[in-house]
């Protein structure tokens, strides 16, 4: 798993595990953040903001994603 990936996965369990729910054990990049994971526009936005502060990158800056491959390749991946 890369430093990417790890990223992701990480923040997306702090984001699940703050909104009361099971953290994941992996992440493909074909998981949709709303339908697979479950994510709420307000969960995306607190999302956002962590993958950010971790990373300095703004995933929503050109346009909204979807998946977490969509996620990962706005990080660089």
């Amino acid at each position: 798993m890369n430093d990417v990936t790890l990223i992701v996965l990480k923040k997306t369990n702090e984001v699940l595990v703050e909104s009361g729910r099971e953290p994941v054990s992996a992440l493909r990049d074909d998981m949709r953040l709303r339908k697979d994971l479950g994510l709420d526009s307000l969960e995306l936005a607190v999302l956002t903001v962590k993958i950010e502060a971790a990373t300095g990158i703004d995933i929503f800056e050109n346009g909204l994603v979807d998946t977490v491959g969509e996620v990962a390749k706005r990080l660089g991946n």
